[in-house]
């Protein structure tokens, strides 16, 4: 009997590939594909791309060499988002068989069928992302602890850095209906948590049909889909992956803190503290706000873990302008950052602006605001020593220790023997369990 043929996946970017990803395996799988490590020979490799990624170009080349070195005639799939914003570039990449856009990632296995035995020369099938208006729900099965959960997609905002509505789309939404399903199959799988993803979750309701240039009404919102998710019993942790200061609600807020399922842990995207910034970015909202959204949530939940994206280095940003973004989160009760030096991005509005940020200058901001980071994810963590805590053990690493995560988002390690992984215990906690890393 002739083995099935092998495929391996590789994923760029953020929680939301991640779930694409997973999905497009188990579609595989279903058709009698072996799936294997990307690092081993294949007869397919497939290659999901982020636009947000620095050096995309760069880094999908070095990959598609290395995956060549191990069998030089398998046969190289790129999609993602960066497929669907240089599907040509990326063509043109010696080695790449197919390129995918977003309206066809999931009819992939449709494409695949199509290549010969011999290397093809990058064929490229891409829809207008105009033209994309359906939903493909999915779900990661990678973790034995943890799925991520994608609920929506594509974003109706217009940030001026952002190629996100050009590469996935307009907003749109899975029905509260197929989140619950997924979300009990999940569970059934004996996964504890599931991490809700999106481009916009906060936006969750928009629906797939535009009829006369004319999109139809919400039907459902984000607060209405995740008190439907609180009674999932068979999940015991529920995280919301990001969403937007403007669409964190105040009843939004007040639900997480009088949840059993919903995890006291928030991620705001701030983007700058400066409101200068905030409306050359085309951001929907002041830094008052967000003082506001950070307190409310402090005020229902002291204990709730506040993650922060922010830019250094917009174009403008002078060296005041940054110092008063650097001041403001200093100010703000919030736990960690994620921080991203600006980096041009053809076919923004952003681009074109004037006064762009010397690269020094931008590393040196990026490098003080990392360094805050520390300071803010070590002042949190210690703030809890002597705590109790539900902690869930996310992995066993076979050493002696095991990785695990609080409900408001504090990494532990834990002694490997007395602790089984997929479980959640309550534990009072101790200097020598945080993990800063």
């Amino acid at each position: 009997m002739a083995s099935p043929r092998t495929v391996a996946f590789h994923t760029l970017g953020c929680k939301l590939n991640f779930s694409e990803t997973s999905s497009l395996r188990r579609m595989f799988e279903d058709k009698g594909y072996a799936a294997v490590d990307f690092k081993d020979s294949a007869d397919i490799y497939v290659l999901n791309t982020c636009s947000v990624t620095d050096f995309a170009d760069r880094k999908c080349r070095k990959i598609v060499r290395r995956v060549l070195r191990k069998n030089p005639y398998g046969k190289v799939v790129v999609t993602g988002c960066y497929a669907q914003l240089k599907p040509k570039e990326i063509a043109e990449i010696e080695g790449v068989d197919l390129v995918l856009g977003a309206g066809e990632k999931f009819r992939m296995l449709d494409y695949i069928d199509q290549l010969d035995g011999a290397k093809s020369k990058g064929m490229v099938h891409t829809t207008e992302i105009s033209e994309i208006n359906t939903f493909n729900n999915a779900f990661s099965f990678g973790d034995r602890t943890r799925s991520f959960l994608k609920i929506q997609d594509g974003c109706d905002y217009s940030c001026s850095f952002c190629t996100i509505p050009q590469a996935r789309g307009r907003s749109r939404s899975d029905t509260v209906e197929q989140v619950l399903e997924n979300a009990h199959q999940i569970g059934a799988a004996g996964m504890k948590e599931i991490v809700l993803t999106g481009v916009n979750i906060g936006d969750f309701g928009n629906g797939t049909e535009v009829i006369e240039g004319i999109r139809p009404k919400k039907e459902a919102l984000f607060i209405d889909l995740i008190r439907e998710l609180d009674n999932v019993n068979t999940i015991d942790r529920f995280r919301i992956s990001s969403i937007e200061p403007n669409l964190c609600t105040e009843e939004i807020i007040e639900f997480v803190a009088g949840s059993q399922r919903f995890m006291p842990h928030f991620h705001m995207p701030l983007q700058s503290g400066n409101n200068k910034q905030l409306g050359q970015m085309r951001r929907r909202y002041k830094r008052e706000l967000y003082q506001d959204r950070v307190q409310r949530i402090k005020s229902a939940m002291p204990h709730a873990c506040i993650g922060v994206d922010v830019i250094v280095g917009f174009p403008g940003e002078t060296d005041e302008d940054f110092l008063e973004t650097y001041r403001f989160i200093e100010s703000l009760d919030v736990s960690y950052l994620h921080v991203f030096t600006y980096s041009e991005r053809p076919n923004t509005p952003a681009d074109t602006m004037p006064d762009p940020v010397d690269m020094n200058k931008r590393r040196k901001r990026n490098e003080m605001l990392r360094e805050l980071s520390e300071e803010k994810k070590k002042a949190f963590y210690k703030r809890h020593v002597g705590k109790q805590r539900k902690v869930l053990i996310e992995s066993d690493r076979k050493s002696e220790i095991v990785s695990a995560w609080t409900d408001n988002y504090i990494r532990l390690n834990l002694p490997e023997d007395q602790f089984e992984e997929n479980t959640i215990r309550e534990i009072i906690l101790e200097e020598g369990m945080l993990n800063y890393n």
